[in-house]
């Protein structure tokens, strides 16, 4: 078998298997006689798989870790009704064998810079100075995390670059709607879209195997988005100016409802649309994310984001 991705998601019960995988996580545990064991999850692109490791735990440590890449061979077996990797042969990845951790995770379809152009842009156009500069200077300090980080941990965009593209998204909405609706103001709509999840950078602790970190936890990235906007307003001297408390009434309003996590509800055009159009781009993702797994005809399993329902794949 040649040296390839191993292609979880492909294979079944009881067969051989040999290829690249990414550790997602390791898990430590005692057996009853207080032994040490090990519980792996690999994956890639296509998938998970869990396997346990028993013997030769202190070397069983130097190949998994988290976000390591080995290559490994063995078989499919059976715990409990799910398939669990059995493990007969393991070696870390090369430097020269031009893999790395991207191959293994779900990513954007859009890369980061092609959407930091495209926001760029945006900004550029702006004509309030005010917030055109805290947009800017924002954006500009978290870019290089803002290009690669998810949007959510397992909603909606829980890829790399999935917060980026999220942004996009919701970018063109706000184009189409605010020429449906030219009351608007379109500068505070655009940076609301821009700035309201660019937090996620400091409220996950990395882009592949992303978890809260603990200001994440305990703050949250939409206080922390606000935070973000008084401090370079203050930076900038707009401290007082009205725009600085528009754009964190748009930023803490986004979730729409106190239940939903925003600690103010909408109070303005723009935050009202800005709830509208996150919502509404994170619902087709989900949408689209349940769709590719099903067949034409049937229905997909329950959805969390969804009001816990399973929603049909038309035939036509």
């Amino acid at each position: 078998m040649s040296k390839g991705i191993l292609e979880i998601g492909k294979h079944n019960i009881g067969d051989r298997v040999e290829g690249y995988v990414l550790v997602k996580s390791v898990t430590k545990g005692l057996t009853t006689n207080g032994s040490e064991y090990l519980t792996v999850i690999f994956k890639d692109k296509t998938g998970e798989i869990e396997a346990k490791i028993w013997d030769n735990i202190e070397e069983a440590k130097y190949y998994f870790y988290e976000n390591n890449i080995v290559y490994l061979a063995g078989h499919i077996g059976e715990f409990k009704g799910k398939p669990q990797l059995r493990i007969m042969n393991c070696c870390n990845a090369e430097e020269d064998e031009n893999i790395s951790v991207e191959d293994f995770v779900p990513s954007a379809p859009i890369l980061g810079d092609d959407v930091l152009n495209a926001i760029q842009e945006i900004i550029n156009d702006m004509k309030n100075t005010v917030i055109k500069n805290i947009t800017s200077t924002i954006i500009e300090k978290y870019q290089t995390d803002f290009k690669i980080y998810p949007a959510a941990k397992g909603m909606h965009h829980a890829y790399v670059g999935g917060l980026a593209y999220h942004t996009y998204g919701m970018l063109n909405l706000a184009k189409v709607i605010s020429d449906l609706y030219p009351m608007l103001n379109k500068d505070l709509l655009y940076a609301g879209v821009i700035l309201h999840d660019v937090c996620k950078v400091k409220e996950y602790t990395d882009a592949i195997n992303p978890d809260y970190s603990v200001e994440g936890k305990l703050v949250g990235h939409i206080s922390m988005v606000s935070e973000e906007i008084a401090l370079v307003a203050k930076e900038l001297g707009f401290a007082g100016e009205e725009e600085v408390t528009l754009l964190q009434h748009m930023v803490l309003s986004h979730h729409g409802k106190l239940e939903w996590g925003s600690p103010v509800q909408p109070q303005i055009m723009e935050a009202e649309m800005l709830h509208f159009i996150d919502n509404m781009d994170a619902k087709m993702e989900m949408y689209r994310e349940a769709l590719e797994k099903v067949n034409p005809g049937h229905f997909t399993e329950r959805i969390r984001g969804l009001d816990n329902r399973t929603i049909y794949k038309p035939s036509i």
